[in-house]
């Protein structure tokens, strides 16, 4: 039951969750769940894992917080770390990924502004999703975000996702335009995976026009499709990066990346952080990471995608109601020809912690360290439950 002094943003609640190891979850009551959800892409490690256990409980024995007016290791390591693994320059430390995402739009109309635009303007795609601050909900692409909250921040223009021509249209009749936005797979718009030059095409077309090409992977970075960062399957580097969900594997923290004409944009006064990149936080994260490369599990969360997909697509492969599976990595979609959303109730009936997103897409976005054996639990569930949708 969900407490009236909590504000009715979620709605109903499916259980209460009180515990979970691994890929497992349990109730107040003692049921058990397995979950193809990581706490959407959070928790890439799954639940309760000893080694970022360690590293929250020792830091938090020796300095929890101080202000960024001082040194603070773990964020100078962390930043170090994930401009190594990314190729980027210069780190942004902030506590989610919508404040990640803010920082990318301040970033972007500073350069605007700095080549002479008086009205920046960033390129956005339909269907996108960035956060719910004020700036984040109107760069994103879903009246159903922005509803009731006008009115929204201008500053932003809209375009197709994965279509060239259509940006070319738009730039020539633009001259605001600074800089490009976008999810390398759009999350909440329903796992829509761009073409495979997509993102290289994208980075020729900002350099041509002098433009930010701006990255959210918020969602897929950190390991969530089989590279540690989504742009690295394309070879390119962007301007900015943004990520936060499984930086942490729990632990709040989002971080925004720049290289190149970007990486000097940010100078003091421009933008800052009470919590952002504390010792706390940066201690999970580098624990995050360190565990995720020690384990090898890029590679593990490919090849449980690649598991995934396989027994999804066998077990479906009759289903006339099914109309697309795609993913990458762990990051799969389930596209329905009708709205699903009693599948996520289903599920849970069934012991599986599922999403569904876009009203008929099933999103599964489980840890990397599930199993074999788990993974194909995964299967034995869902595609009878999908199986039968067709008859409702």
């Amino acid at each position: 039951m969900t407490s009236k002094a909590l504000m009715n943003t979620y709605g109903d609640r499916a259980a209460t969750l009180i515990k979970g190891e691994g890929a497992w979850l349990w109730n107040d009551k003692g049921d058990k769940y397995l979950d193809a959800l990581s706490g959407i892409a959070v928790c890439g490690l799954g639940h309760s894992h000893p080694a970022i256990t360690k590293a929250i409980t020792e830091q938090l024995s020796t300095l929890t917080h101080c202000s960024n007016f001082f040194t603070i290791p773990n964020q100078e390591v962390l930043a170090e770390k994930l401009c190594h693994i990314s190729g980027m320059d210069k780190v942004f430390f902030g506590n989610s990924g919508a404040e990640a995402n803010e920082a990318a739009i301040k970033m972007a109309r500073l350069f605007g502004h700095q080549q002479g635009i008086s009205l920046p303007t960033v390129l956005v795609m339909e269907n996108a999703f960035h956060g719910r601050t004020l700036a984040t909900l109107s760069a994103s692409g879903g009246r159903r975000v922005q509803a009731g909250f006008e009115p929204l921040v201008t500053g932003f223009a809209r375009a197709p996702f994965d279509d060239i021509p259509a940006l070319q249209k738009i730039a020539d009749n633009n001259q605001n335009i600074c800089a490009i936005f976008v999810e390398p797979i759009q999350g909440e718009g329903g796992i829509r995976i761009a073409s495979t030059d997509y993102l290289q095409q994208l980075r020729i077309f900002c350099d041509q026009n002098n433009w930010l090409l701006m990255l959210d992977e918020v969602q897929t970075g950190n390991g969530r499709t089989g590279k540690y960062f989504c742009f690295q399957h394309s070879g390119i580097v962007p301007d900015v990066v943004t990520t936060s969900k499984g930086l942490g594997n729990g632990f709040p923290i989002g971080a925004c990346l720049a290289a190149g004409k970007a990486a000097e944009l940010m100078q003091p006064g421009n933008h800052g952080s009470t919590f952002g990149g504390n010792p706390l936080a940066c201690a999970a994260a580098l624990a995050t990471i360190n565990t995720i490369e020690d384990q090898g599990l890029l590679s593990r969360a490919a090849a449980i995608g690649d598991r995934l997909m396989a027994g999804l697509k066998e077990g479906l492969s009759s289903s006339s109601h099914v109309l697309h599976i795609r993913g990458r990595g762990c990051m799969i979609g389930i596209e329905l020809n009708k709205p699903c959303k009693s599948l996520f109730m289903a599920a849970m009936e069934k012991g599986l912690i599922i999403n569904v997103t876009a009203d008929s897409v099933i999103r599964l976005l489980p840890p990397f360290v599930m199993t074999d054996d788990e993974v194909d639990q995964v299967v034995a569930i869902l595609v009878p439950l999908i199986k039968d949708f067709k008859k409702d």
